[in-house]
């Protein structure tokens, strides 16, 4: 039986492998099985897509194993320059997505992810005695699923509109276009259109949310987390689901180019169920995933079959992100990604990807 499987091969996927290598696991002794060599390739079409230039997460938001140093430490030695220094002090450090993209490849190249990379898509993970089956691949004592988001979110109305484009596809953008959504990708969105020429109508159920980061940041902290653990799995699941709620980040930087563009005629904001104007010629859906288990095939199948408990769209995890049911002294099921909010609100963060990342590596370690 073989020791460790990653099933995934996104950013999760990366930092899990590499906090692995990190605590000496060999690169023998760990396979992944993915879709995408590139680990950032997924994460890096949606971020072109979006123009996205800044990372919303901090200094540490980066996939080496060793929190310190950080992007910020990085960014002033290879600069000779304090800046980045301050700003991370005051919470206002945002790396480039260049920068980002640069260091997760050099983490990529330097932990030998590609020597433990098999190209495969995984559609079944079954438990058998003291590991696990992987879809024909051979069987494992531990493994971690870092399957992703399971799909773009096309709201019904919109699925067959031949003006939608969904915000994280590669796409242009018309002369009067509508955006659906209020989170972080439309409001980047609004200024991408208006950048580019664009009339820009925003569609929208309710205002915006205003948030610095998804997840408030006790939520991040050990004591924080303490408290999230000990709640009723009611409570829990609807404290997640608010956290679900889109959002972006209070500033200048998106107010005044939205004021100047109002006044100008340039943006305005219509209800959804709105008629839309026949003057529309593109619909930006920026609405995200799919959510919850169950619109994730692999997941859904191994919590069928194995008659997993869930609350709502979420698989019940233990709180270092396993699944109570099949892990036990000899062998290891564990989530990582958005799939593993149950035990970290902020799964789908890279803060979330090293939380289940060191808690799949303790169970690791403790059966070595």
């Amino acid at each position: 039986m073989n020791e460790c499987a990653i099933v995934g091969s996104g950013l999760a996927a990366l930092v899990a492998y590499a906090t692995l290598r990190h605590a000496g696991v060999p690169v023998g002794a760990i396979a992944v099985f993915g879709t995408n060599a590139d680990p950032t390739e997924a994460w890096r079409v949606r971020a072109e897509s979006i123009r996205q230039q800044r990372m919303r997460s901090e200094s540490d938001g980066h996939v080496a194993a060793a929190s310190w140093p950080g992007l910020a430490v990085r960014e002033a030695w290879t600069r000779r320059r304090p800046r980045p220094l301050w700003q991370t002090l005051a919470s206002r450090y945002h790396p480039t997505v260049e920068r980002f993209l640069e260091h997760a490849a050099s983490v990529r190249e330097h932990t030998g992810w590609s020597t433990s990379f098999r190209l495969a898509r995984v559609e079944r993970v079954a438990a058998v005695d003291g590991g696990f089956e992987i879809d024909g691949q051979g069987l494992f004592r531990h493994v971690l699923l870092a399957t992703g988001h399971p799909g773009l979110a096309l709201p019904g109305p919109f699925a067959t509109d031949p003006r939608v484009v969904h915000a994280y596809q590669p796409h242009e953008y018309g002369s009067h276009v509508a955006v659906v959504g209020t989170g972080m990708a439309a409001a980047t969105e609004w200024l991408n259109a208006l950048a580019a020429g664009s009339e820009v109508v925003s569609i929208r159920r309710r205002p915006p949310l205003r948030r610095p980061l998804n997840v408030d940041r006790p939520l991040f902290s050990k004591r924080g987390l303490a408290g999230f653990h000990v709640l009723d799995r009611p409570t829990r699941a609807a404290l997640l689901a608010d956290l679900a709620r889109a959002s972006f980040p209070p500033g200048d930087i998106w107010d005044e180019p939205l004021a100047r563009a109002e006044r100008d005629g340039r943006f305005r904001v219509a209800h959804a169920g709105d008629r839309l104007s026949r003057e529309i010629d593109q619909i930006i859906c920026a609405t995200g995933f799919r959510r919850g288990f169950a619109a994730d095939p692999l997941l859904a199948r191994l919590a069928r079959e194995h008659g997993l408990e869930n609350e709502g769209r979420w698989l019940v995890l233990a709180p270092d992100s396993t699944v109570p049911a099949l892990t036990d002294a000899r062998r290891t099921l564990a989530l990582a990604g958005a799939q593993a909010q149950w035990a970290f609100p902020a799964a789908d963060t890279i803060a979330g990807a090293k939380y289940a990342a060191h808690g799949f590596l303790g169970r690791v370690c403790r059966s070595r």
